[in-house]
């Protein structure tokens, strides 16, 4: 039976999204192994002088335990 652990992340990206997803998965990857999937929690942005400048999500990355 596997044990399957969540870790909750925030990451941002001055290209998009998907962008940032990547980056913190890439980030995670570095030192978590068997990562099996991730849950996009929130997106949201920020912005300067009316102009959006990054992109952010929070989520959820779920890993197996060995």
């Amino acid at each position: 039976m596997a044990v399957v652990k969540v870790i909750e992340l925030m990451a941002d990206s001055p290209a998009s999204w998907e962008d940032a997803a990547q980056v913190a998965i890439a980030k995670a990857s570095k030192t978590i192994s068997n990562i099996r999937a991730a849950y996009i929690k929130d997106h949201s942005v920020t912005v300067s002088d009316g102009k959006v400048i990054s992109y952010r999500v929070t989520l959820k990355i779920s890993f197996e335990v060995e």
